[in-house]
């Protein structure tokens, strides 16, 4: 197209903040020019435009405590400097998320990582390809026992097995999607305890919203959930918190910006803007106690969690109580951002809920773990956009960590770590 011989002239006009964002980020955008040239999408940046081809994205969430950093994302307005409008859809169940993704009624969604994996895997339902674009914070979930168990003795791993060896019935613990963080959390809580969850107590599934009124009238004799519902049974007094799960294993990956394969391709400019606006707000949500003071007013309100500020306030600073006269400050609380080492989307925490997948009989067989999680994990659109917005990443997409049995998890041999457990299907 040929230019006009007659050009008019044009006044100056500032840069707004997203203008200069977008700008800044196409000048750091070699990474990501590459990566989108691998997905088909070169002719979209060699236009020079990485304006959202969606302006309005819809992301579920479920009434947790971590999904604050997309809501905060759009009552902050994050979302609007990036040049998209997110709108939070309040889900019912992991269940109802899982297919809204699939079926496209949500864009993206706050979800649990082995939802993700199990839907990618075909083990959680339709079969899907899936992407994890981001980690959305480490640890703050729990273990609650029933307060009937507490009054027993029933009071953590060792006192539970105990306990059910003396008195046998069947008891019934919680998790809330099969192949999630929750029962995998749970699962692995109890076999660390000698207890095979698999043909020693039954396991079922339940919404996170109703953990706190099935155990009431005596549904469950335990449960794991993310915040703020052990705080809620422990304030109601119809459980206790026999370990948090950064017990299990410090700062462990629980939910995920998760989308789907074919959207991340569909739409690679509005899935980076809506990177870049979560991760703005995880950063502003550890930036200090004012934030997560506001943060927890926020979440806490009827559209969002629908809980009392009070049950989510204090474990978010690791202010800790466990409904027995104990009270802790545990540094290993829930972490949104921690100097970006949150949210760096490790390949081998994926491959670990595939490991346990198939130590549960999830899967038959094992698969090929690094292949499946360089799929889904989407570390160089990752990079791209930390890179952007001067966020660290780490050098290895693999990480090494010890978990409460002893057990070090390095994502080496991940066949060998997923059949070495003495108590498995």
């Amino acid at each position: 197209m040929t230019a006009s011989s007659t050009t008019p002239t044009v006044a100056t006009v500032p840069e707004t903040p997203a203008q200069a964002s977008r700008r800044d980020f196409i000048k750091k955008g070699a990474a990501t020019a590459t990566f989108f040239s691998t997905l088909g999408h070169s002719g979209v940046w060699a236009a020079g435009s990485d304006a959202p081809e969606k302006e309005e994205v819809k992301i579920g969430f479920i009434p947790l405590t971590d999904c604050a950093s997309v809501v905060m994302a759009s009552v902050l307005g994050f979302d609007k400097k990036y040049g998209v409008k997110i709108i939070p859809s309040k889900e019912a169940s992991w269940a109802g998320v899982r297919d809204k993704l699939v079926n496209g009624e949500l864009d993206f969604a706050h979800v649990l990582y082995g939802l993700v994996y199990g839907v990618h895997m075909g083990t959680a339902g339709p079969k899907k390809d899936m992407a994890v674009l981001m980690s959305l914070n480490n640890n703050g979930q729990a273990i609650t026992l029933s307060k009937a168990l507490a009054d027993k003795g029933a009071v953590d791993g060792p006192s539970l097995a105990k306990f059910m060896a003396a008195n046998k019935r069947d008891y019934t613990f919680a998790g809330t999607f099969p192949t999630g963080t929750h029962a995998m959390w749970m699962h692995y809580w109890l076999a660390a305890a000698g207890i095979n969850p698999l043909s020693g107590a039954r396991l079922i599934t339940v919404p996170p919203p109703q953990m706190v009124a099935n155990m009431r009238i005596g549904n469950m004799d335990g449960f794991c959930v993310g915040e703020p519902w052990n705080h809620r049974a422990i304030m109601d007094g119809v459980g206790v918190t026999a370990n948090t799960t950064q017990d299990i294993w410090r700062d462990h990956p629980e939910k995920v910006l998760g989308t789907t394969a074919e959207f991340t391709k569909k739409y690679p400019n509005t899935t980076r803007a809506v990177m870049m606006a979560v991760l703005e707000a995880s950063r502003w949500i550890d930036a200090g106690l004012q934030n997560k003071m506001k943060m927890a007013e926020t979440v806490a309100q009827k559209s969002y969690i629908n809980t009392g500020v009070d049950a989510i306030n204090q474990r978010i600073l690791g202010r800790y109580q466990n409904g027995m006269g104990k009270t802790w400050d545990d540094p290993n609380h829930m972490k949104f951002f921690n100097d970006g080492k949150v949210n760096f989307p490790y390949l081998s925490d994926g491959m670990w809920f595939l490991t346990q997948h198939k130590r549960w009989g999830l899967i038959k067989s094992h698969p090929d773990y690094l292949g499946i999680a360089k799929q889904i994990n989407q570390i160089d659109l990752y990079k791209s956009v930390a890179s952007a917005m001067n966020i660290s990443v780490p050098k290895d997409p693999m990480r090494s960590s010890k978990l409460m049995d002893g057990i070090v998890w390095d994502g080496k041999d991940p066949a060998k770590y997923a059949d070495g457990f003495a108590i498995k299907a």
